[in-house]
């Protein structure tokens, strides 16, 4: 029997209708519209295709949007004070740097530089600390996208073992501590980490974030379980998929999210909510 899908783009569309309802009802309240400014370094495509998104998701939420499209060449020290006259805009109440940065960039120091109250992606140490220590102030988009998944499917990680497959800033490491924080007994795994099939055997909650198509096989899941995968992959032939097998997989676990239209909506959908969140806490 086939797992059921977890559809990210449904339960990401209530979310921005959600927002977009919290929107409205500021404006109605005389408060300020949230505002999001999204920081675009060079012509990578794909980061230009994530931007676009982001600016639609802004149009949908009734978020003000600025957007500020900067050459290849632009230099670290140019980046950072642009950073901080966002910072002490008060009109800004959300800024992202659209990552990759060009090489020559110290892209650890951008993010560092972000006022933590206005940083929406939750990359800033201090958003990540808060999360380890169970008082979390912007946590992560992706993470939080996923657990906004598992709730609105009944998922209750508490009690179960969840496994995460990667140990990136942006997904692995906030990943676990999310889990952690809904009491799972969470297990991280990594490129050094020995019996990656067995560790994944044992998962009842799996996320997997490697960015390599088909990483985790789908013979290793475990009968029953829930599998999120992270991952986007385009493949030779221009079709997408993720870091799981997912044609096996599916015959095994008992839900799983589809590549594309799992993750990757709510990843958006989270950084509304996080952009209305971070214009609550300059209200005051």
């Amino acid at each position: 029997m086939s797992a059921q899908l977890i559809n990210g783009k449904e339960v990401s569309q209530k979310r921005l209708q959600a927002v977009a309802e919290a929107v409205a009802q500021r404006q109605q309240n005389n408060l300020h519209t949230p505002c999001l400014a999204v920081v675009l370094v060079g012509g990578d495509p794909a980061s230009a295709v994530y931007v676009r998104n982001k600016k639609t998701a802004c149009q949908k939420c009734g978020i003000k949007s600025l957007s500020y499209e900067l050459p290849e060449s632009t230099s670290q020290e140019e980046l950072l004070a642009l950073v901080d006259r966002l910072n002490a805009d008060s009109e800004v109440d959300g800024i992202l740097i659209q990552l990759p940065l060009p090489k020559h960039l110290d892209s650890q120091a951008v993010l560092e530089r972000i006022s933590p109250d206005k940083d929406v992606d939750g990359f800033h140490p201090y958003n990540v600390g808060r999360l380890a220590v169970k008082m979390p102030l912007m946590r992560p988009c992706t993470p939080k996208g996923v657990m906004t998944l598992l709730e609105a499917y009944g998922i209750d990680p508490k009690g179960k073992k969840a496994v995460v497959v990667g140990a990136s800033n942006i997904v692995g490491r906030p990943q676990a501590l999310e889990l952690l924080l809904a009491r799972a007994t969470v297990t991280i795994c990594h490129s050094a980490t020995e019996n990656l099939a067995d560790e994944v055997a044992g998962a009842d909650i799996l996320v997997v974030g490697v960015g390599i198509p088909n990483f985790v096989k789908g013979g290793w899941i475990k009968p029953g379980a829930v599998v999120i995968d992270v991952g986007i992959n385009r493949l030779d032939d221009g079709s997408l998929c993720g870091d799981v097998e997912f044609e096996t997989a599916k015959e095994r676990a008992a839900m799983i999210t589809p590549v594309p239209g799992g993750v990757g909506p709510m990843t958006i959908a989270t950084l509304m909510e996080n952009t209305l969140h971070a214009a609550s806490l300059h209200d005051a």
